[in-house]
């Protein structure tokens, strides 16, 4: 992770996180390579839990597909990502997972590289800029808040060749047909993608 990813998901928490609340976080691709986002979230009555297609350090929950979480329908607070959507291949898939996990309400950070050298992890496939995060929002239905290009380099030599795009979301309620009709189309998705994909754990019967 290179500092000025940190130095984004930072200045997120501190702006629309309430520390006086409690709250459950979900990290995806939260595995600790060059770094964690984990001590921004360490904070009394703030459950975080991390999630990685494999076991080490900063990982809570090891996945078994990066397009399914083990987490319950409208249960979770905030859903973060820095630094993994480059290197799924069908990001918009994850996308609809964690707005799923999502409570009404709850928000998503999302950071991903818009420039940066190849680093295959284990593969990179995309880079982004705000029109992808406009995509996402009107893909999974809910709200951009606010979203931004690094374009200029960071001061930091180990972060200079690196630019993100960060992006706030929030889930709006939303009503039963309308949660029904997402749900089918997710669904449908899902088995098109996996169709495609040999991925152990993730045929639906």
């Amino acid at each position: 992770m290179h500092i000025s990813s940190y130095e984004h998901m930072q200045d997120l928490a501190a702006r629309y996180l309430d520390r006086d609340r409690a709250l459950s976080i979900v990290d995806i691709g939260a595995a600790d390579v060059n770094g964690s986002y984990r001590p921004l979230f360490d904070h009394p009555g703030w459950r975080y839990t991390g999630v990685d297609l494999e076991a080490g350090a900063g990982v809570d929950v090891v996945l078994s597909s990066p397009y399914r979480l083990p987490m319950a329908t409208r249960s979770t607070d905030v859903v973060i990502s820095g630094q993994a959507f480059e290197h799924i291949e069908y990001f918009w898939m994850t996308w609809l997972e964690m707005l799923r996990v999502l409570k009404p309400g709850g928000h998503v950070f999302l950071i991903a590289p818009s420039r940066g050298y190849e680093h295959r992890y284990p593969q990179d496939c995309w880079r982004f800029y705000p029109d992808a995060w406009r995509a996402l929002a009107k893909f999974g239905a809910c709200e951009l808040l606010e979203v931004h290009t690094d374009w200029g380099a960071h001061h930091d030599p180990s972060s200079s060749d690196w630019g993100d795009t960060v992006g706030v979301f929030r889930k709006p309620p939303m009503r039963w047909y309308d949660r029904f009709r997402r749900n089918v189309g997710a669904f449908g998705l899902r088995l098109l993608v996996e169709d495609r994909i040999a991925l152990p754990g993730t045929r639906v019967p």
